[in-house]
């Protein structure tokens, strides 16, 4: 069964879509699977990534059929479930490339894991999202860590507990969405992010995402500053650093390649 679609163009911008919308794409072990499975694949040659969906909504999280055979499985295999689920957030959080969530209609519980797991989120106006799984007796354990880091501590205090939906404008607010547009608007939002992302260094983006997961919450003591000079020294002297200084000093755009 294809729970998804995946094109690569010629600048290396690939575009997984989302493509169950009679269940509006909703995520099960296959579905995991095969998402973990692709991102891994990805890696070598993806310059930037799209998520994508068709259908009404983006993600509405887990099928609920899959919940419902949980209650015949075993501990273990509730917990092979979960860390299926948790490896496929933490492939797609750990992307080297950058990543853009391109959102509409819902993406709810285990949905908007998958948002908070993006560099970039462009949400269209109709664009909703929720951490529910209270709601449904359980809670947004593997998602957590990700849900934290985009929407902080004192929202998911708010939105871990009531499970209730909040709107497009709301997750602009807490930080989850970067951009909102409208739904006609929102190839073109999303194609102004894929061109200003191209203006950057493919390795310099690479290396910025390490470093924000490297430096983040860190204390600023000595060695996390002779770390950081000496990494930004060795880029510097890197091909791609030396291109786009030649570039610039020409008045020209760096070649990449």
């Amino acid at each position: 069964m294809n729970y998804f679609n995946t094109q690569t163009d010629t600048r290396g911008v690939t575009t997984i879509t989302l493509s169950r919308p009679d269940n509006y794409n909703a995520m099960n072990r296959e579905f995991i699977d095969a998402f973990t499975a692709t991102l891994t694949k990805l890696r070598s040659n993806t310059r930037i990534l799209v998520i994508a969906a068709i259908g009404k909504h983006f993600c509405s999280g887990a099928d609920i059929n899959w919940m419902k055979k949980s209650v015949d499985l075993s501990e273990e295999q509730n917990i092979a479930d979960a860390m299926a689920l948790s490896n496929m957030l933490e492939t797609l959080d750990t992307f080297a490339t950058p990543t853009i969530a391109k959102v509409h209609g819902a993406a709810l519980g285990g949905g908007t894991g998958l948002v908070s797991c993006c560099d970039i989120v462009v949400a269209a106006e109709d664009a909703r999202f929720s951490f529910s799984e209270v709601r449904l007796g359980i809670i947004p354990a593997t998602i957590s860590p990700y849900a934290l880091a985009a929407v902080g501590k004192r929202a998911a205090r708010r939105y871990f507990l009531t499970g209730e939906q909040f709107d497009v404008l709301e997750a602009y607010r807490l930080g989850l969405v970067h951009d909102v547009c409208s739904t006609d608007n929102l190839n073109t939002r999303v194609e102004e992010k894929i061109t200003s992302l191209l203006c950057g260094g493919p390795n310099a983006q690479i290396e910025a995402k390490k470093l924000i997961n490297d430096v983040a919450h860190k204390p600023v003591d000595s060695a996390l500053r002779e770390q950081l000079s000496a990494r930004l020294a060795k880029i510097r002297t890197g091909a791609e650093a030396q291109e786009a200084l030649t570039a610039f000093l020409e008045k020209r755009t760096p070649n990449w390649d």
